[in-house]
């Protein structure tokens, strides 16, 4: 009989790809980690993990079970989220992870929505990345993560998680009011080319859009600075260091003195915002209003805009 919690680490070890990384997901010691393994390979009689210089990877019979453990694992949560139907969970905490503007634009304004509507169910926020935020969901930290699409990303389909669109806003192109284009009405990003930019760091997820929005009109982007706080970058952009591409929402309400924002010419970057949960957890009766009270808090932001 194969124990649902040794299935829990090989998709652990399977996502970290090293046993020291799975058991500090786990909150487990490696000696733990690697012991369950060795359980699990007892149980199905096969061996399931190789390990190597660069770390652990599944074997072909390590894959099988992965992919009938995506499905195990969904299918207990479901029946969870069915019990805790059964037995009226109306009331508990709901832990949530989300970046900042993230937080700003949607989330705490769905914790005021549910304060009125759901008043049994208690929100936790952690501020996090989005990269980050889904590694917190898959690992058990978290109940929701509300994110972004980034390449890397676990696609739509992913077996593991159910996703939940939320909102897409396009990037805007701050300038010093100095600049040579502060005058133009939309600002074509190919002309940007020779400038220095500011950004955030590599694995934030709009550093990706800013790349590639780069990359797509024929050039990469000149880094001069980085921090992954807008904050930051506008004022950098406000000293006249360099340009920067901002996500709409993060400039509302932000001192905008000594920058111009233009929107960029043709097709303008865009991040798509969903929240996502473990597959299966999407209909538990604490997460399912949490999630009905993202998607009214993001109509309402989109009509507001």
């Amino acid at each position: 009989m194969i124990e649902a919690r040794r299935l829990h680490i090989l998709r652990a070890v399977a996502d970290h790809r090293t046993v020291t990384a799975a058991a500090a997901a786990l909150y487990l010691t490696p000696s733990a980690v690697s012991q369950q393994l060795t359980a699990l390979e007892q149980e199905t009689g096969h061996r399931l993990v190789e390990r190597g210089a660069k770390g652990v990877r599944l074997t072909p019979a390590g894959e099988i079970l992965l992919g009938h453990t995506n499905l195990v694992l969904a299918q207990l949560e479901r029946a969870e989220a069915e019990l805790a139907a059964y037995g009226k969970g109306e009331a508990g905490t709901v832990t949530l992870a989300a970046f900042a503007t993230g937080i700003a634009g949607v989330v705490a304004p769905a914790v005021a929505r549910l304060a009125r509507t759901a008043p049994g169910i208690g929100i936790r926020v952690q501020d996090a990345e989005g990269d980050e935020s889904l590694r917190m969901l898959l690992d058990r930290q978290v109940d929701v993560a509300v994110t972004v699409e980034y390449r890397g990303a676990p696609p739509a389909d992913d077996p593991r998680l159910t996703h939940v669109p939320l909102y897409a806003e396009p990037f805007d192109a701050v300038l010093p009011v100095t600049h040579r284009l502060a005058d133009a009405p939309v600002i074509p990003l190919a002309d940007l080319a020779k400038d220095p930019w500011i950004g955030p760091y590599p694995g934030n997820p709009c550093h990706d859009v800013v790349v590639l929005a780069c990359e797509n009109a024929g050039f990469q982007p000149r880094l001069e600075h980085s921090s992954d706080d807008f904050r930051a970058v506008v004022a950098l952009a406000s000293a006249d260091a360099g340009v920067a591409l901002v996500p709409r929402s993060a400039l509302r309400g932000m001192d905008l003195t000594g920058v111009v924002v233009r929107p960029v010419d043709g097709v303008a970057p865009t991040r798509r915002v969903f929240a996502a949960v473990r597959r299966g957890a999407e209909e538990h009766p604490l997460i399912r209003p949490v999630l009905d009270a993202l998607g009214c808090a993001a109509r309402a932001a989109d009509s507001a805009a």
